[in-house]
């Protein structure tokens, strides 16, 4: 027979069990980001110059002859615009200062929230497809993500002949036509890493999304493996490869959660880095009644110092 008021049914003020930490396992990893040079623009439209040597040629010169002078080629001047980027957080006077699980202070906790997710939205920025965009009166100023850059080295997955990437051209960078998607393959891979080391890039970074990451651990030469077993130790079957070898050279090959399966991208770190004209900051905004508000914001831009030094493989992902 139950006693009253003797057990958890029935009794009162018992205190509520509560772990005191937040799990949070949203993914922070930015490949592209985390691989760009850090540089610094002076203007909204930030600007570079490529140049690149004439071909090499059987150079035989009569004894004796006079000089002949050329015209020498001019340098190359490209650009991007800066993208503004900003996070804004909200807290009431009463939220921050009560007490909570996981965390004193709530404006310090979403602040450190919103940066992390600031830096994903740039990642997500500067990988994809976007155009670039001077922007005006009621539209945002965009920069071009590196997919949309990689024109001159751009191979159509095979079967497909409809995608298009117009590249850098009068000033601004327009973005990719796909074609149908076709199924990522190794000959296509080849193809394109090659035609980056042909115009002398080192592309040793190789991004691509998990659809591809799948089909790029199915390719030919990288088999399933299986370690030495010895004893009771259990075996580790290793079906997948973070590096490529291939006549080009050797390269990392990493997953990007922000990609589109439409792209794998062929990257030469040496040439590529993002330029700020603001760094991320945060900023206390004015009051308006009970609450904190601030805001986290940043101006920068994606600069692809030589678009030849990277490639890509487009139209794929089916």
């Amino acid at each position: 027979m139950a006693i009253a008021n003797t057990n958890t049914y029935n009794g009162k003020g018992i205190a509520e069990s509560f772990e005191d930490i937040i799990f949070d396992i949203s993914p922070e990893d930015t490949p592209l980001l985390s691989a760009c040079k850090r540089m610094t623009a002076g203007q909204t439209y930030h600007q570079w110059q490529t140049d690149a040597l004439a071909a090499a040629a059987g150079n035989r010169q009569l004894e004796g002859n006079d000089a002949s002078f050329g015209t020498l080629a001019a340098t190359t001047v490209l650009g991007n615009y800066t993208q503004i980027s900003s996070k804004l957080v909200k807290v009431s006077g009463t939220y921050d200062v009560v007490r909570k699980h996981g965390r004193k202070s709530e404006v310090a906790y979403q602040l450190m929230k919103a940066g992390k997710e600031l830096k994903r939205d740039m990642e997500y920025a500067i990988v994809r497809n976007q155009a670039s965009s001077a922007g005006g009166i009621g539209a945002a100023r965009s920069t071009a993500g590196i997919e949309s850059w990689i024109s001159g080295n751009s191979v159509e997955g095979t079967g497909n002949t409809t995608g298009t990437t117009p590249g850098f051209s009068g000033g601004t960078v327009a973005a990719p036509t796909d074609g149908t998607q076709v199924t990522f393959i190794e000959a296509d891979l080849q193809t394109a890493l090659q035609l980056a080391w042909e115009d002398g890039g080192d592309p040793s970074l190789i991004m691509m999304s998990a659809k591809n990451k799948q089909r790029f651990a199915a390719f030919a030469g990288i088999a399933t493996k299986y370690n030495e077993v010895k004893g009771n130790v259990q075996a580790t079957i290793i079906g997948a490869a973070d590096v490529y070898v291939s006549d080009f050279g050797n390269h990392m090959v990493k997953l990007n959660r922000y990609m589109r399966d439409q792209a794998v991208l062929c990257i030469d770190p040496s040439y590529v880095g993002l330029a700020t004209l603001r760094p991320m900051a945060k900023e206390e905004l004015a009051k308006v009644g009970d609450s904190t508000n601030w805001q986290i914001v940043t101006e920068y831009t994606l600069v692809v110092q030589n678009p030849d030094a990277h490639a890509k493989v487009a139209s794929v992902g089916a």
